[in-house]
C-alpha cells in the first residue's frame, strides 16, 4: 500500500514537504515554468481559450434584437460617417479611385486592431475573479481576446466581399490571401494585446494612454486616406506606410482592390511585425505570469 501523507498533527519538514510535493505533482504557486513548457501548456489549454472567445463573441450583441449583426452593421455605420466628414466634406479620397471601398477596409481592419488592443489591455484586470479561481495560463485571456476580435472579423469581411463588387471593384483571384492575411494578424494582435496586457497590470494608469495611443494611430495609418497621396515617397511616407498597422490595412487592402498592386515588402513587414509582437509579447507576459491576480 502507497503511504499516505503525513499525520497532519506532525509538521513534516521541508524536505519532506517538497518531497511530498513532487510524488504528487504539485508545485509552488509562485513558480514561473519555462518558457517552453508555458507554451506547451497554452497549447493544451488550446480548446479553453478557444470556448472562452467563442463565448465572448457571442454574448456581445446577444440583448439586442439584430444580434450578431452588429458586428457588421457597426463598422459599416462608421464608414458611412467617415464617408460623410472625409470624403464629401474634407476631400481626402485624393489618390485613391474607390475611395468608398478603400475607407470601407480600412475600417473594418483599424476597428478590429483598435479592439483587440484595447480589450487585450483590460483582459487581465477584468478577469481578477477567474484568474484567483482557477490556475491556467494567463495568456490565454488576452489570446482569446483577438481570436474573440478575429470571430467577429470574418463575417464581417465576407459581406465586405459581397458589398465589393457594388462598388466596382471585381472579383479577384487575390481574394483568396485573405486567410493567410488574417492569420498574420491575428498573430500581430495577439501579440500586441499580450503587451497591453502586461503594461497595464504593470501600472493601471496605463488604461488612460491606450486609447489616446490608438487615436493617434487612427489618424497616422491611413484609415481614411493614401499615406502616399499626402505624406509623398520621402523617409517620413516610408515610415507611415510601413509600421505595424498602416502595413495590415495597405495588405488587405492590396488583395481587395484592383487599384492597388501586390508588394512583397507588405508581406514582407506582415510577416516581420507578426513574429516581434507574437515573440515579445509572449516573453513579455510570461516573465510576470506569477504577479497577475497579485497585483
Amino acid at each position: 500500500m502507497t503511504p499516505g501523507p503525513p499525520d497532519s498533527e506532525t509538521p513534516a519538514s521541508a524536505a519532506e514537504a517538497a518531497a511530498l510535493a513532487h510524488r504528487f505533482g504539485l508545485t509552488r504557486v509562485d513558480l514561473v515554468p519555462t518558457f517552453r513548457d508555458y507554451l506547451r501548456q497554452l497549447w493544451t489549454r488550446r480548446s479553453f481559450i478557444a470556448e472562452l472567445a467563442v463565448a465572448n463573441a457571442y454574448s456581445r450583441n446577444q440583448n439586442n434584437y439584430l444580434g450578431q449583426l452588429w458586428a457588421t452593421l457597426n463598422p459599416l455605420m462608421l464608414a458611412g460617417s467617415y464617408f460623410l466628414i472625409f470624403g464629401l466634406l474634407l476631400k481626402t479620397s485624393r489618390g485613391v479611385d474607390n475611395f468608398i471601398a478603400f475607407l470601407t477596409i480600412g475600417i473594418f481592419i483599424f476597428s478590429f486592431i483598435a479592439a483587440s488592443v484595447t480589450a487585450g489591455a483590460k483582459s487581465m484586470t477584468s478577469n481578477q475573479n477567474l484568474i484567483r479561481a482557477i490556475r491556467f495560463p494567463r495568456a490565454a485571456l488576452p489570446i482569446s481576446v483577438a481570436l474573440s476580435e478575429i470571430l467577429t472579423l470574418l463575417p464581417a469581411l465576407g459581406v465586405l466581399l459581397v458589398v465589393l463588387p457594388f462598388t466596382g471593384e471585381p472579383v479577384r483571384a487575390d481574394w483568396l490571401l485573405l486567410p493567410p492575411a488574417v492569420v498574420l494578424l491575428f498573430a500581430f494582435c495577439a501579440g500586441a494585446g499580450m503587451l497591453a496586457a502586461r503594461l497595464v497590470s504593470a501600472s493601471r494608469d496605463m488604461l488612460n494612454l491606450i486609447p489616446v495611443s490608438v487615436r493617434l494611430l487612427r489618424y497616422v495609418s491611413g484609415v481614411f486616406f493614401s499615406i502616399t497621396a499626402y505624406a509623398g515617397h520621402g523617409w517620413i511616407s516610408l515610415v507611415l506606410q510601413y509600421q505595424p498597422v498602416s502595413v495590415y490595412l495597405n495588405l488587405v487592402r492590396s488583395l481587395m482592390l484592383a487599384e492597388d498592386k501586390q508588394d512583397p515588402l507588405l508581406w514582407l513587414f506582415a510577416v516581420v511585425w507578426a513574429a516581434v509582437f507574437l515573440i515579445v509579447g509572449s516573453l513579455t507576459f510570461w516573465r510576470a505570469e506569477h504577479r497577475y491576480g497579485r497585483d
